[in-house]
Parts: structure tokens; sequence; C-alpha cells
């Protein structure tokens, strides 16, 4: 171990990349880890994680570089940096701050009907992608895309 950090992580460095291990993953000081692990609940066991340099990026939080990521088939949602692999031109970039608050529509969008509920919709699933879809990859907001659905359906 070379280095353990006040909430208890402990950290390993190679010269291909460091091996970190915790019980805590997602944003950490200044990094976001993300786990691949078949596991669903990975913070509340102790784990190891292992990156290359190669794969960290700048993390400068006020800058316009991350875009959230969705896979419509697990409904999983991620932030991701502009200099991830997935990173399409489409993808609106976003600073931190408006890249999280995007994640948490996009999870209320595909995980809850609560905000369909005033809504009449011929196919809700396709609905829900076609939302998700224009947030990810427009400057409009959920509150703008909710007032064009209303004014749609008069």
């Amino acid at each position: 171990m070379h280095y353990k950090s006040k909430s208890g992580s402990s950290y390993s460095f190679t010269e291909e990349g460091v091996y970190r291990i915790a019980t805590h993953w997602g944003r950490a000081a200044n990094c976001r880890w993300r786990l691949l692990s078949n596991s669903e609940h990975p913070n509340q066991q102790l784990r190891i994680g292992y990156a290359k340099w190669l794969d960290f990026y700048p993390n400068l939080p006020n800058e316009n570089w991350y875009f959230v990521s969705v896979n419509f088939e697990t409904k999983a949602v991620h932030f991701q940096h502009k200099n991830h692999p997935s990173y399409k031109k489409e993808f609106v970039l976003r600073n931190a701050a408006a890249t999280s608050k995007t994640i948490q529509e996009v999870k209320q969008i595909l995980q809850t009907n609560e905000w369909a509920k005033y809504y009449h919709f011929e196919d809700l699933e396709k609905t829900r992608l076609s939302i998700v879809n224009e947030l990810i990859t427009t400057r409009k907001s959920w509150l703008q895309i909710k007032l064009n659905i209303k004014n749609e359906g008069k």
C-alpha cells in the first residue's frame, strides 16, 4: 500500500495504473470511479478496483466536459467525460452539476411512472426513450420538454 485516505481507501500505484481498495465508490475526492461489477450494492462491501493511468481524464467541474450515457435495456445511466470512447457529437456536453442534474431527471423518467400520470401516451416506453434522448442531445430542460408534451396533447 502506498497511500491511505482519510476515508479509509487504500491505494497502490504501479507504472501502468493504480489499485484502489475501498467500500465506497463513485465520486472520491476529485475522481469519479466506476466499478464494473455484477453486484447491485458495490458500496456495501470492500472491493478492489484498478484503473490505468491512461483512463484518467481531466476533472474540472465547471467546464462543459461531461455527458450522460444511457443503456436503455438495463436503464443504467452514467456520468461520462468527453474523452470517453462512447462520446458522440450528438451528446450535449455540460458541467458536472448540470450533468448530475440531468442524470437524476433521466433516472426519474426511466425508473418511475409518477411523472407520467397526468399525460396520456400511446406507448409509454417509446415516449420515455424519446424524452431521454431529447434530454441528453439537446439543451432543453425537463420542464420545457414536459410543457411541450402538455401542449402537444391539447
